[in-house]
């Protein structure tokens, strides 16, 4: 249940972390906080951390570097908090994998309704969601050569991927014969990035099966399911 998640508050400022931690208390959610990145490291290696609420500028280690590392390290969800108005840093921390930001000052009322919202989406997701498999993935006439990134045809022809398709194409072949909605393939592929949002998940599979179809007008890899989101029809082998 989404009221019973413990969720860590990461800012500099005693105010803002008391505030959040007593409102988002009064929501049923469990609450730590930290005033540093290195408190907050100390916290996620003992607790069960179910989300982050993450300050950007902090004194030392700042926001963006603990998200990094966040990323790196934990399938942790992250709300990154700014005070910033530039466009710059909200984006370079969803480059980073925060899940989602929010401008100061905010609504406590807005950042419950988002923690929500992000928890709901990475719950639905099979718990290897931001794993991608090694070695080499075999599916129809295809091998997707995972380390390389590299997609062979039958013909021993590469075709070149884009890092975004990659990361669908990996998304799929981890869950085959699985509906993942739009909101999960933004989870598997960019963490919900700035730049892709769901026509462009839509646009993305359209270039994608352009490169793997036999007929991408008349798709039989990747179906549509109309309601539900994209799924991979074929077998996967793993080598």
């Amino acid at each position: 249940m989404e009221g019973s998640a413990h969720i860590l508050v990461v800012d500099d400022h005693r105010e803002i972390r008391d505030l959040l931690a007593k409102y988002l208390a009064k929501h049923e959610f469990r609450v730590s906080s930290a005033e540093t990145a290195a408190r907050a490291r100390k916290l996620l290696e003992t607790s069960a951390i179910d989300l982050v609420v993450l300050d950007i500028m902090m004194p030392g280690e700042d926001g963006l570097s603990l998200c990094r590392h966040l990323r790196a390290t934990t399938e942790v969800p992250v709300i990154m908090l700014t005070a910033m108005a530039e466009d710059t840093d909200r984006v370079i921390g969803l480059e980073m994998g925060a899940d989602d930001y929010l401008v100061k000052p905010f609504n406590p009322r807005e950042l419950v309704a988002r923690i929500k919202a992000v928890l709901r989406r990475t719950n639905s997701l099979p718990r290897q969601r931001q794993h991608v498999a090694a070695g080499t993935l075999r599916f129809d006439r295809w091998r997707l050569n995972v380390p390389q990134r590299e997609l062979i045809g039958e013909d021993g022809v590469a075709i070149p991927l884009s890092t975004t398709e990659f990361l669908l194409l990996s998304a799929l072949l981890n869950h085959p014969r699985m509906v993942l909605s739009r909101d999960q393939l933004l989870d598997l592929t960019r963490g919900r990035s700035a730049n892709l949002f769901d026509r462009s998940i839509d646009n993305q599979v359209s270039r994608l099966r352009k490169k793997i179809e036999a007929d991408p007008k008349e798709p039989v890899l990747i179906k549509t399911v109309w309601g539900g989101g994209y799924m991979l029809t074929a077998d996967v082998q793993r080598a």
